[in-house]
């Protein structure tokens, strides 16, 4: 897939405001920076004091305590608030971004909510995940009915700085995604923690066992992505009936610890969709 400047004429003439200036905006905006859209055409929403610094030391971006009238200026707004606070803050900004586009990639927080709050239609909700923060973040993305293919490829030249994306046609989808790769990175680093306590264990240093675990894990996961065959053959090659890898999955598979595994990413689906009755309209 090729990677459109944002040097191009439609990106020359936009103007991006993030409500929130957290961890994944400030992916989005350093990725912004870098594929070559001026800090003089993004600014910021933020109330503490000392990510405003942050961001103006880091960025040298516009920096807004509250929202006001400066962003009446914006084309694409895009909303990095906690899922609790999105509702006061997007009440408190609808008046001056009615025109713009509007990224979400609060957790939970549905479409039918955002659109209301904001009084219009042209709104995008996302889940991203926190590998964004290297580019290396996977984003999915639903579109409201008055979402253009202009606008569509609009939010792909943002969310393509943090890494990949794919577009949903069912917005309850987002649920799973939310579940499944938005929650995932902690899942990774929950096994990683695992196998480095176990190589300690085992006799290991601290340091050796973090660089093997880790090293495991980026190594397996780059395979599964340039490989042609599923997961499970992948696992079978491994696995040597009567070997050591054989051994631990029969472990895992006596403690069922698969079922386990994917009964808690339900549970995140559960909770995804439990956020968005009580934090929505």
């Amino acid at each position: 897939m090729s990677t459109p400047s944002t040097t191009s004429s439609s990106s020359s003439r936009q103007q991006i405001a993030f409500i929130g200036g957290g961890n994944m905006a400030s992916a989005l905006i350093g990725g912004l920076l870098k594929r070559g859209l001026p800090a003089s055409q993004i600014q910021v929403v933020e109330p503490w004091t000392e990510q405003q610094t942050k961001l103006q030391e880091q960025f040298d971006v516009q920096v807004h305590d509250k929202a006001g009238e400066s962003l009446g200026s914006a084309t694409l707004v895009v909303w990095a608030v906690k899922p609790q606070t999105f509702k006061d803050a997007a009440l408190a900004t609808r008046f001056h971004t009615k025109t713009a586009l509007h990224l979400s990639v609060a957790a939970g927080i549905r479409s039918d909510s955002i659109a209301h709050w904001l009084g219009t239609q042209r709104v995008v909700r996302s889940m991203p995940n926190t590998p964004a923060l290297i580019g290396k973040g996977v984003t999915a993305l639903f579109p409201r009915p008055a979402v253009s293919a202009t606008d569509r490829k609009t939010v792909e030249r943002v969310i393509r700085t943090t890494g990949d994306f794919i577009w949903l046609d069912d917005e309850t989808h987002l649920d799973a995604v939310t579940a499944l790769s938005g929650s995932g990175p902690a899942y990774v680093f929950y096994f990683i923690e695992a196998m480095v306590q176990a190589g300690v264990d085992m006799g290991l240093g601290h340091e050796q066992a973090h660089k093997l675990a880790v090293g495991t894990f980026a190594g397996a996961a780059e395979l599964a992505r340039l490989s042609t065959e599923p997961p499970e053959i992948l696992r079978a090659r491994v696995t040597s009936k009567g070997g050591t890898t054989y051994a631990a999955l029969s472990s895992m598979e006596q403690d069922d610890i698969k079922k386990q595994f994917m009964r808690a990413i339900h549970a995140a689906r559960r909770r995804a969709a439990e956020m968005g009755d009580e934090f929505g309209a």
